[in-house]
This record gives C-alpha cells, sequence and structure tokens, in this order.
C-alpha cells in the first residue's frame, strides 16, 4: 500500500509570478504610452503620422527618463463605453470652445473666474490622471492642482456666475470621472461611481 503522494514543488508558480510581474509592467508602461500619444495629438488638435510618430518619441521620453510611480491597471477596456466618452468629449470641446470664442470677441465683457475642488469617488492615480487630463483639456476649464491623498481636482473656471453654475461644474467633472471609469474601470469602481448619492442630477 502506498502512501499519499508528495506536493508537487511550487517552483513553477515562484517562477511564474516574476513573468506575471513583467508582463504587468510592460502592459501597464503600453497603456501609458497609449494615453501619452493620444494627448500628445489632442495638444496639436490633430491626428497625422507626423504627430503619432512625435507622440510615441515625446511619450517614450517621459516614460524613460522621467518615471512615475508604478499605475496598476486593474479594470478593463468597455468599447461601447469608450466610444461613449470620445463623442460625449467631443461634443465639450466644441461646446467648450465656442463659449470661449464668444467670450473673446464680445465687446466689454469681463468673465468671472473661480477655483473649486471636486473630490472623486475613485481615488486610483490612473483615474485622477485620466479624469485631470479630460477635464484640462476642454478649453474655459484647467486644472491647477491634484490632491492625490484626498482624489481632489482643483479646477480654474473661466466664466461663472454665482453657486449654481459652479454646482454644473462639479456635476460635469463629476460626469466625465463617471463615464473614464466606466470605459477603463474594474467592476468594483464603476459600482462605486454608479452608486454614489452625489450623482444624482447629473448628466450622463
Amino acid at each position: 500500500m502506498t502512501g499519499p503522494r508528495p506536493a508537487a514543488p511550487d517552483g513553477d508558480a515562484e517562477r511564474a509570478a516574476p513573468r506575471r510581474g513583467r508582463l504587468g509592467r510592460w502592459r501597464d508602461q503600453a497603456l501609458a504610452l497609449g494615453w501619452l500619444v493620444v494627448v500628445w495629438n489632442l495638444l496639436w488638435g490633430e491626428v497625422s503620422w507626423a504627430n503619432l510618430a512625435g507622440g510615441l518619441l515625446v511619450g517614450g521620453g517621459v516614460l524613460l527618463f522621467f518615471p512615475l510611480p508604478a499605475v496598476t491597471f486593474a479594470g478593463r477596456l468597455r468599447v461601447r463605453a469608450l466610444v461613449v466618452f470620445a463623442v460625449r468629449f467631443g461634443v465639450e470641446l466644441v461646446s467648450a470652445s465656442l463659449h470661449v470664442a464668444r467670450i473673446a470677441v464680445q465687446p466689454g465683457y469681463r468673465p468671472r473666474g473661480a477655483i473649486i475642488g471636486v473630490r472623486l469617488r475613485v481615488r486610483t492615480d490612473l483615474n485622477l490622471a485620466l479624469t485631470a487630463e479630460a477635464v484640462s483639456l476642454v478649453p474655459g476649464t484647467l486644472i491647477l492642482e491634484v490632491d492625490r491623498d484626498s482624489g481632489t481636482l482643483y479646477l480654474h473656471v473661466l466664466d461663472t456666475h454665482g453657486s449654481a453654475q459652479l454646482s454644473i461644474v462639479r456635476e460635469r467633472t463629476l460626469a466625465v470621472e463617471r463615464r473614464v471609469v466606466r470605459a477603463v474601470g474594474s467592476d468594483a469602481e464603476l459600482r462605486l461611481v454608479e452608486t454614489d448619492p452625489v450623482e444624482k442630477g447629473t448628466l450622463p
């Protein structure tokens, strides 16, 4: 009668763990480079082969010479939500550009600026970065500071009159965060932004 077989050595699992870690780091670097290329093209205002190549060079240089803390991507890409995010971002970009252009050409009009803080629901580095980039690329709003510990974005708003408009800006910022999480967030993050009562009255 033979006794129980000894447990298989876990050397394979130990060797697989570093490989998974390296693959995860390469994946995160690739995602970061992709977003930097997207931002580079948005800043230039057009997508072209020259801008794509320039974005790859600049993004690669940023990641090589100015390494940021590791940002783990724990979510998943949702194509439909990503398309919705892109469409809504384009609409807001055009609308805000027309508003800023009207302010620039309107005789005697003096816009009244304000600074507000908006605390996000998902406080990961990735969500803070993506939401801050999406908000600051829309004319009329500018990110002044990001409080990483509390997950708060401090925005300068170009033209606002009264607390009601500040509330609208805050709701729009939270709506941008929700669309970002819908596009690339994890299931747990998605549940957080969908069920948070602060979202009531916010446009989707």
